[in-house]
């Protein structure tokens, strides 16, 4: 078998240094953000215009010592920033309750399958050898998952707090033209990009190398104990992203329909009672909920491939840097980030407006070929020429190209899957276009319209899904397909930094409009925002990708674990699971988009309240109550989001206990063939509504111009499509992809508690 080229010493220093190196570049990143200044002290910025940006770039040094504007542009930053805080601060104490509930419940249920003994028990794999007993997968498994709760809760967090801290700097900068403005929003998006992934990377390391103290040679005892921390990981990011995708879209429902449907005034009108909610939502959802839900993906990939390792070569032989391959693809995915991102904020300028979309592409191009020839290096140096993979109790010899062929081949599909959700949700390209003039005929042939695109636009994802996971499993079985997932989301600080710059760029749209700045600055930002919504329904299509090759991974390793030899289809009791768990994504998509459909009926009917009888609230001359739409959103996101996450949670508990390990084995597949489809094609409605709304409002193009302008029937069509999708793509599709990983999580944690005392009612009956 032999070793890699790469010595356990050297693993040791390079996985550590990377994750330092990612903080770090994020930490200057931030440095160079906050360079834009908030407060109007200096009598004018126009010394800085040589700092490497072209005198073109300065079309208009538009009232850039305008005081009056920088003070207001502060007063709403910090407005968004105390209700996105505040928000945040009251979903996690409700999330600490469940996340304590939840930890007591593995270590009863682990700790319970020996009956809580403290005997070391024979190897699975091994019987001539003792392994820790199962008490001890219990702790560890408890603490790994705190571990993953609190390292999610933070992304999340941190990742919120660097978009407020960015969006009226964006706003900002928008003055001195499109460029400057396109480079705050980016680096601060790269900040929240490279944190997430150098914090997820390194904290798995330390919790790898602490557990090891304590586990010695026993590998696998180990490793199936680190699987705690994708759960931990996944349960946060499920009610981080229902509990902001509630919040988020119950204010934008509420002011769209009474603002621009029935009042006609503009989006982010600062009249509009509902518009603070608004904002504070884009952060609290698309931006904590998404990173959260990325960090998610990351870990249980990774734990997916830990497992899977153990019980192979890898870890029969103790070979510790063949081992740890997933996280040094993770480790050279940053440095390779890192220099991507110099692509768009150093290297090349960016002009005018149509170069924005482009430069965002070309990121995901660029990462991707760096990052193809980033796993040939790691491939060639940390394996073994060859080596055994387990796949369903056998060993299959496999070669260290055939691994790089794996990963490699996830990395492609992830790009392929970017393209595609770009074409179908861009306003350059046809099927928005399509949508767009739909609306010539009213709301009805617009929502027809965009159904039928988000239904097409799942077939050339899935195609690259099936054979990606063909590919892999046929090198490496299911280590193959946990290695691919990895692999698409090797990217993830550029992927992140893509995502994160839409909610930056459309607070800052926001923030333009009720700060009263001129028509210009909000093209500007309208130019960025469309880009952003874009460049959102990539990263959704990433993140959703990505889950299903997580999943099933995961489901490979829960079907080793519960030591099931094969999962027969035509079994009833398998069936039964399948049928039953293909419907659970419509359950709850159900309960999802009722909330949200509940919450904005609630706020709709406050913004009416207070048009109707606030005296001068839409000649400008009062101000409207916001708080009490933001208490609207943030009571309904907290109370709505509990039944859906129990959902998902209880389901793998109720199925494992009195159904069995076949049963659950079945629900896990059911869920994941029909989740992916639904979350894919509603991500895509959503984005594709949105971006039609935005090309009549532009009114760019001849076609676009004959469809408005704002305010006329066509428009007021494409607002209701709009609305219609926002639920869709914010709440229930990106949750979705979350629920596919985590029940398949849930179920490899408690595997074994199900193995030996699952299945109560078979056995009655």
């Amino acid at each position: 078998m032999g070793q890699g080229i790469l010595s356990d010493l050297g693993t040791e220093i390079l996985i550590p240094v990377c994750a330092v190196v990612g903080i770090a570049f994020s930490l200057v990143q931030w440095v160079i953000v906050s360079r834009v200044k908030l407060s109007p002290e200096k009598p004018s910025p126009t010394a800085n215009n040589k700092n490497g940006f072209n005198e073109s770039l300065i079309e208009e040094e538009e009232g850039l010592s305008d005081h009056n504007v920088v003070h207001k542009c502060a007063e709403i930053q910090s407005a968004i920033s105390e209700g996105a805080t505040s928000f945040l601060f009251t979903e996690y104490q409700y999330v600490g309750i469940f996340m304590v509930a939840f930890a007591v419940l593995i270590f009863l249920f682990l700790g319970s399958v020996e009956g809580f003994s403290t005997k070391s028990q024979a190897c699975t794999y091994d019987s001539t050898k003792l392994c820790k007993p199962a008490l001890a997968t219990a702790v560890f498994s408890t603490v790994s998952f705190v571990l993953g709760a609190v390292t999610s809760v933070v992304s999340g967090f941190l990742g919120m707090k660097i978009a407020t801290y960015a969006n009226a700097r964006t706003t900002l900068e928008a003055r001195k033209g499109v460029g400057k403005a396109f480079i705050t929003a980016f680096r601060s998006g790269a900040v929240m990009g490279f944190l997430l992934a150098a914090n997820g990377l390194l904290v798995l390391y330390i919790t790898i190398n602490v557990f090891k103290l304590y586990y010695g040679d026993d590998w696998e005892g180990l490793f199936e104990s680190i699987t705690g921390y994708g759960l931990g990981g996944s349960s946060m990011a499920l009610f981080g992203r229902v509990g902001g995708g509630i919040y988020t879209k119950a204010a934008d429902v509420g002011a769209d329909l009474v603002g621009k449907v029935e009042r006609n005034i503009p989006e982010d009108d600062p009249r509009n009672p509902a518009v603070i909610a608004d904002n504070v939502g884009d952060n609290v959802g698309d931006i904590a909920g998404m990173g959260s839900d990325l960090f998610g993906s990351y870990a249980e990939s990774s734990c997916a491939a830990l497992v899977v390792a153990s019980i192979s070569s890898f870890g029969i032989n103790h070979d510790f840097t063949a081992m740890l391959y997933p996280l040094l693809i993770s480790s050279m995915g940053i440095l390779v980030c890192l220099l991507t991102t110099l692509f768009a904020t150093d290297f090349f300028e960016i002009k005018a407006v149509k170069d924005i979309e482009p430069t965002l592409k070309r990121q995901l191009i660029i990462s991707t070929v760096l990052m193809t020839v980033g796993i040939a290096i790691v491939s060639w140096i940390a394996l073994p020429s060859s080596f055994t993979i387990f796949n369903f109790g056998i060993q299959k010899e496999v070669k260290n190209w055939q691994l790089f062929l794996c990963v490699g081949v996830g990395l492609w599909a992830g790009l392929i899957i970017g393209f595609v959700t770009e074409y179908y949700t861009s306003n350059a390209y046809s099927p928005v276009q399509d949508v767009a003039d739909s609306c010539r005929t009213g709301a009805a042939t617009n929502v027809i319209f965009g159904l039928a695109l988000g239904y097409k636009s799942v077939i050339i994802p899935i195609f690259a899904i099936a054979i990606s996971i063909f590919v892999s499993f046929s090198f490496a079985a299911m280590y193959g397909i946990a290695v691919a997932a990895l692999g698409m989301l090797s990217t993830i600080a550029t992927g992140l930094a893509i995502d994160a710059y839409g909610p930056i760029s459309d607070n800052a749209g926001g923030i333009a409009e009720m700060a009263g700045m001129s028509h210009r600055i909000r093209e500007r930002t309208d130019a960025l925002d469309a880009a952003g919504n874009t460049t959102a329904a990539i990263g959704k299509g990433f993140a959703i990708g990505s889950a299903a090759l997580v999943s099933l991974a995961l489901f490979g390793a829960f079907v080793s674990r519960a030591s099931i030899s094969t999962v027969d289809v035509l079994t009833p009791k398998v069936f039964i699971g399948l049928i039953v768990g293909a419907m659970l994504p419509y359950w709850f998509s159900a309960m999802t988009m009722k909330s949200v459909g509940s919450a904005a009926l609630k706020m709709v009917e406050e913004v009416r309240r207070q048009f109707n009888t606030i005296p001068g609230l839409l000649e400008g001359t009062a101000k409207p109550d916001y708080a009490t739409c933001v208490k609207i959103s943030t009571d309904a996101s907290i109370k709505e989001m509990i039944p859906p996450g129990a959902l998902v949670m209880l389901t793998p508990l109720i199925v494992g206990i009195f159904f069995g390990v076949e049963t659950l084995s079945g629900v896990l597949a059911g869920s994941l063939v029909s989740g992916v489809q639904i979350a894919i094609s509603a991500s895509n409605t959503g984005g594709a509504w949105d971006n039609a709304k935005k090309y009549i409002e532009a009114g760019a193009s001849e076609h676009a111009r004959s469809l408005g302008p704002k305010g006329s029937d066509p428009h007021k069509a494409a607002v209701i499509g709009d609305t219609i999708g926002d639920p869709l793509k914010d709440t229930s599709g990106p949750s979705l992809n979350i629920l596919i990983k985590l029940m398949a999580v849930e179920s490899l944690v408690f595997a074994p508690f199900f193995a030996a005392h699952g299945g109560i009612l078979f056995k009655i009956f």
